[in-house]
C-alpha cells in the first residue's frame, strides 16, 4: 500500500494533535499492531484524563461499641479498628471519573504504598434489555414496594443500552482500559459476562490487554430452571455466564487453587503409568520385576520414590491386570478447574438485582489474591466483594453510581465489621467518599494566577454558567432585573443559592423579602446546603405573609452533562429532623423525635410489588397506596402511618466538628494543593438501622460528656436513599 504526501500529512497532523491514527493505517506502519480488533460505530480509544478531589463524608470504624454498665447499655468511644493504616474505601460516583482520579490523583500514591491494586473483579450491567427494580420496605404495615431507578441510576439497575451495543461496549471500553492501568504489574481483572455480549467483550479485551494475557474462561452458574417441552421446540435454558481472566503482565500467576469439597473424597487407587510423554529412561523396578509404561506414556515417579512409596504401602501390582498402581489419600479438598458450576452464582440475601453469590467472590479473591492485598470492585452493587474481601482479610476499594447501592453497602459493611468483632477477627475501619460535587470548582476558578479585576470577572462568569446550568436541569427559564430571583417554571419562580456557601436565614430573608416586593406569589430556593434551623419555622413565617416558599436540594448529578439533557435531575425537597438531646448528670442520650420529608413523586415513579393493581403515591411527606375502582375512580389509602415509617437508617457523631474535611485540587504543575472545604467528617460512631431482623431504635445509649458544651451531628437515611444531616450543638 502506497501513502500519499497528503496521506502523510494528515498522519503528522494526527500525531502532533495526539489524536489516533486512521485505521488504514495502523496495520501498514506498524508490524506489531493488532491483528484483530473489535469496532463499533462512535468507537473512541481517547481516555478521560480527569482528576477531581475525593470528599469524605462518613468514616465508620467500630460501629456500636457497647459495654454493660449496672444493667444499662453505655458507649464506650475507644478506637475499634482492629488493623491500623489503611482505610478500605465506599465511593458514590460514576467510575469512570472516580477510576480516572486515582490514577491521577493522590490517592493513587496511598494506593501504591499500600501494596498496589492486585485484582478488580467486576460485574458489569449487561446489555441484555433487562429492567430491574429495587424493593423499598415500608414497617408501618409491612409492605413492599418497588423504587424505580432514576435515569442517572440506570447504569446502576438498569442492563439496557442504545445503538444495539454500541453505547453498552463503549462504556465497558473506556473504563477496563483505565482499571487496567490502575493495576499493579502482577495485577489481574476478573469480569463477570453473560452469552449475550461474552464474545464481544472478549475480543475487547484481547484488544485492552492483549490476548496473550488472556488466563482463562470459567463457567459459572446463573440460575437454574425448569425446561418446559414445547409441542414446536425444546427449549434451551441458559444456565451458565462466564467469568474472563485477564492479567496486566506476565507476572501473574493464581495462588489458591483448591477449595473444599461438600463431602471427603475417599481413597482410591490410581494408575502410575498413564502420564502422557515418554522419558528417557521409562522403566521401573518394584519387587524385583521391570515395568514398562504404554506406548507414549511414562511413569508418574522416579525410581527412588517408588521404592519409598512401596516401603509405605502406597504402591501396589494389581493381582489382576499386573499393572503398578498408587494410592491416592482421602480428601477434604478438590482441584480447581474451569467448571464452578458447583457452588451458586446469584444470591437474593440483600434483595438487591443480580448480586453476586459470597462462595463466587471468595472463589476469586482466593485465587487470585493474599492477604492484605487490595482487592476493587467498581460495579459495586449490593458490596458483595467489599463484605467478602474484609472477611479474607483484604484491603478493599468499591464504587458505585447508585446511591442505593452506597447505602446497601453500608449496612451489610457494619453488619460484617459487628460479625468480625463478635468473633475476635480483625476488621477493618471504612470510608463513604464522594466524587462529583467538588466538580463545582469549574464554575468557581479562583484564579489564583489573574489580576483581582480578572478574578473577580472570572467568577461572574462562573456563576453566569452556574445558574443556567442549574435553571436548564430544573427545567426552569431566565428572568432579568432580579437580585435574588434567576429563574421561573410555569408559575413558580425559582432562587439559585450561592455555589460557595449554604443558604442562610439573611439569604432567605432577602429572597422574601424581593418576593413580596413583586407581588410572587410561589418561589422554590435551590441550594446545595442549608443553615441549620432554617425550617419549617421561616416557612411558616412566609406563609403567613402569603407567600408559598419551598427548598429544594442541588444534586450533585447537575454535573453529569448527559443527565442535564436528559431532563434526569431530581430535585429533592429538604427533609426535616427532629432530635431531644437529654442529660443526665454527665451521660448524654440523643433521641430522634421527628422527621418530615417534603419528596413528591410521580404516581408512577414507585409501584407496588405485591399488588398489581396498586402503585405507590408520595405526596407532602406522605406515602399513600392508589387503586382504581370499577368506574375508574381514584382511591388512596394512607401508609405511612408515624415519622419513623420513613427512616431507614439513622447515626450520630457525638464528636462532631473534631475531623476536618480536606480535598486535594491538582495545580497546573500536576502537584496537589491541600483545601479544607468548609465542612467536617461525620464519623459514624453509632447507628440503627432496619433489617429483616431488628426493628428501629429511636434513643442512643448514653455517653459520658464532660465538656459543657458538645457539637452533635445525627444523619438520617430515609426509605427512597436520601441523606439528611442535621448539626446541633447541645450544653449541659
Amino acid at each position: 500500500m502506497k501513502i500519499t504526501d497528503n496521506e502523510k500529512r494528515d498522519i503528522i497532523r494526527s500525531i502532533e494533535k495526539g489524536k489516533d491514527l486512521p485505521e488504514k493505517f495502523k496495520y501498514l506502519l506498524f508490524k506489531d499492531a493488532q491483528k484483530v480488533e473489535i469496532n463499533w460505530e462512535d468507537k473512541k480509544s481517547e481516555l478521560t484524563n480527569v482528576c477531581l478531589p475525593f470528599q469524605i463524608i462518613e468514616h465508620i470504624d467500630e460501629p456500636r461499641k457497647e459495654k454493660e454498665l449496672k444493667a444499662q447499655k453505655s458507649l464506650d468511644f475507644a478506637k475499634g479498628q482492629k488493623l491500623q493504616g489503611w482505610t478500605n474505601k465506599l465511593i458514590w460516583g460514576d467510575n469512570k471519573f472516580i477510576v480516572s482520579s486515582i490514577l491521577k490523583g493522590p490517592m493513587r500514591n496511598i494506593i501504591e504504598e499500600n501494596g498496589g491494586v492486585k485484582l478488580i473483579y467486576i460485574d458489569p450491567p449487561f446489555s441484555v434489555g433487562m429492567n430491574y427494580t429495587i424493593p423499598v420496605s415500608i414497617d408501618s404495615d409491612g409492605s413492599k414496594y418497588d423504587k424505580k431507578p432514576t435515569i442517572i441510576e440506570n447504569f446502576a439497575y438498569r442492563n439496557m443500552w442504545g445503538k444495539e451495543g454500541n453505547s453498552f461496549l463503549q462504556m465497558l471500553f473506556e473504563r477496563i482500559s483505565l482499571m487496567r492501568n490502575l493495576l499493579r504489574d502482577d495485577g489481574v481483572l476478573v469480569i463477570r459476562i453473560d452469552h449475550h455480549w461474552g464474545h464481544y467483550a472478549k475480543a475487547m479485551l484481547d484488544e485492552i490487554f492483549g490476548k496473550e494475557h488472556f488466563r482463562n474462561e470459567i463457567f459459572i452458574n446463573r440460575t437454574k430452571k425448569n425446561t418446559q417441552k414445547n409441542t414446536r421446540q425444546m427449549m434451551l435454558t441458559t444456565s451458565i455466564e462466564s467469568l474472563f481472566v485477564y492479567s496486566k503482565t506476565d507476572e501473574f500467576e493464581y495462588l489458591d487453587t483448591s477449595y473444599k469439597l461438600n463431602e471427603v473424597r475417599e481413597g482410591y487407587w490410581r494408575a502410575a503409568d498413564d502420564s502422557a510423554g515418554e522419558s528417557q529412561s521409562p522403566e521401573r523396578i518394584i519387587e524385583g520385576k521391570v515395568f514398562h509404561p504404554p506406548k507414549g506414556k511414562h511413569f508418574k515417579f522416579s525410581q527412588e520414590n517408588i521404592d519409598k512409596m512401596h516401603a509405605e504401602g502406597k504402591i501396589r501390582i494389581n493381582e489382576k491386570t499386573g499393572k503398578i498402581q498408587y494410592y491416592v489419600q482421602p480428601s477434604a479438598e478438590g482441584q480447581l478447574d474451569t467448571n464452578w458450576t458447583d457452588i451458586p452464582g446469584y444470591s437474593f440475601s440483600t434483595k438487591y438485582p443480580t448480586e453476586n453469590h459470597e462462595k463466587l467472590i471468595e472463589r476469586v479473591i482466593k485465587a487470585c489474591s493474599k492477604e492484605e492485598d487490595i482487592v476493587c470492585d467498581f460495579f459495586n452493587g449490593s458490596g458483595t466483594t467489599a463484605a467478602v474481601a474484609e472477611k479474607l482479610n483484604r484491603k478493599w476499594i468499591a464504587s458505585d453510581i447508585g446511591k442505593f447501592s452506597i447505602h446497601t453497602t453500608r449496612k451489610r459493611l457494619i453488619n460484617t465489621q459487628r460479625d468480625l468483632k463478635e468473633k475476635e477477627l480483625n476488621w477493618r475501619a471504612f470510608e463513604i467518599l464522594n466524587i462529583g460535587k467538588y466538580q463545582k470548582q469549574h464554575y468557581l476558578d479562583d484564579g489564583l494566577y489573574e489580576r483581582d479585576e480578572d478574578k473577580f470577572q472570572a467568577r461572574k462568569r462562573g456563576e453566569k454558567l452556574f445558574e443556567e446550568t442549574v435553571l436548564e436541569a430544573y427545567g426552569g427559564q431566565t428572568v432579568e432585573n432580579f437580585k435574588t430571583i434567576h429563574g421561573r417554571k410555569n408559575d413558580i419562580f425559582i432562587s439559585i443559592g450561592p455555589i460557595n456557601f449554604s443558604v442562610n436565614r439573611e439569604y432567605v430573608n432577602e429572597v422574601i423579602t424581593e418576593c413580596l416586593d413583586n407581588k410572587i406569589i410561589s418561589i422554590d430556593i435551590l441550594g446545595f446546603g442549608y443553615e441549620m434551623g432554617l425550617f419549617p419555622k421561616i416557612s411558616d413565617e412566609a406563609s403567613e405573609k402569603g407567600l408559598s416558599l419551598r427548598y429544594k436540594q442541588i444534586p450533585n448529578d447537575i454535573f453529569n452533562e448527559d443527565a442535564v439533557k436528559n431532563n434526569a435531575i431530581n430535585f429533592f425537597d429538604i427533609s426535616y429532623i427532629g432530635v431531644d438531646p437529654k442529660f443526665k448528670k454527665d451521660n448524654l442520650t440523643i433521641e430522634l423525635t421527628d422527621f418530615k420529608t417534603f419528596h413528591n413523586f410521580d404516581v408512577h415513579q414507585a409501584n407496588s410489588n405485591n399488588k398489581k393493581s396498586l402503585s405507590l403515591h408520595v405526596e407532602n411527606g406522605q406515602i399513600f397506596e392508589t387503586r382504581k375502582d370499577k368506574e375508574g375512580n381514584l382511591n388512596k389509602t394512607l401508609i405511612t402511618k408515624s415519622y419513623a415509617d420513613w427512616i431507614d437508617y439513622w447515626a450520630v457523631d457525638f464528636d462532631y466538628q473534631k475531623r476536618k474535611e480536606i480535598i486535594y485540587i491538582e495545580k497546573d504543575d500536576g502537584s496537589f494543593d491541600e483545601h479544607w472545604t468548609g465542612q467536617y467528617i461525620f464519623e459514624n460512631q453509632w447507628q440503627s438501622y432496619r433489617t429483616k431482623d431488628q426493628e428501629l431504635e429511636l434513643v442512643t445509649p448514653p455517653i459520658e460528656v464532660t465538656t459543657k458544651e458538645r457539637i452533635i451531628a445525627i444523619r438520617v437515611v430515609d426509605i427512597f436513599g436520601i441523606d439528611t444531616l442535621k448539626v446541633i450543638k447541645v450544653t449541659k
